[in-house]
């Protein structure tokens, strides 16, 4: 290889893998989930990539939460169709155990209705396994990684890598008013964290969520001490 190829190799190179283990997508599939999606708008830098956020809502009144089961959805055409009953399961219940860490620090988690609760729901819409040996591989080599970082432009999510998309919906527990609702979707960036591990990405995406989903809910309550969480 030249020199200059192999200069503009190491361009590419830096342009696609950004310095997260996580990246959000450019778009992302509605499966249903939320029922009525035309409420949503696009977000902004720090958000979701479609959102809604009730302006009656007052969250300073909540201090506890409802936190329903994961769901998974599989579609027609879904990936998630290739994904094994016992691998859809551990999703679930991995999304379930990020969320529950995150929020228990903020808020008493409960399993009755009341005035000062607030029930949340998730559900995972779409995600993709990394296959360990092509991942591996498409880390090591210069070539091949610039492929599927080319690849991954055109989507917003690295070729190889794993991909999750999730869908939320934030409710008062009494009258089901709708407070909040959130379409998303992450994937890997190729960086060399956690290759040999084909959950990494997944689980990145949902420890991520998990933490954004308690640090918007602490600014919506005017909080003061708010972390953002690191992609």
């Amino acid at each position: 290889m030249s020199r200059t190829v192999l200069g503009l190799v190491l361009i590419l190179l830096v342009s696609v893998s950004g310095c997260a283990s996580t990246q959000q997508a450019r778009s992302v599939e509605q499966s249903g989930f939320l029922g009525d999606y035309s409420i949503l708008k696009e977000g902004e830098n720090d958000e979701t990539l479609l959102i809604y956020k009730n302006p009656q809502a007052d969250w300073k009144k909540y201090q506890k939460i409802i936190l329903d089961p994961v769901t998974v959805w599989v579609g027609k055409d879904s990936q998630l169709k290739d994904v094994s009953a016992e691998d859809r399961q551990r999703m679930a219940d991995l999304f379930w155990i990020k969320l529950h860490e995150a929020l228990k620090a903020d808020y008493e988690i409960v399993q009755s209705t009341g005035p000062e609760v607030m029930r949340i729901q998730a559900a995972i819409t779409e995600t993709e396994t990394s296959n360990p040996v092509l991942d591996t591989v498409s880390s090591i080599v210069p070539q091949l990684r610039v492929l599927t970082g080319v690849k991954g432009l055109a989507t917003g999510v690295s070729g190889f890598t794993g991909s999750a998309s999730v869908e939320m919906k934030v409710t008062d527990s009494v009258d089901k008013t709708l407070l909040a609702a959130a379409v998303d979707r992450r994937g890997g960036t190729k960086n060399l964290r956690g290759l040999t591990n084909s959950w990494n990405d997944v689980e990145e995406s949902f420890r991520y969520w998990a933490e954004k989903v308690r640090w918007r809910a602490c600014l919506l309550k005017a909080g003061t001490d708010c972390v953002e969480p690191e992609a």
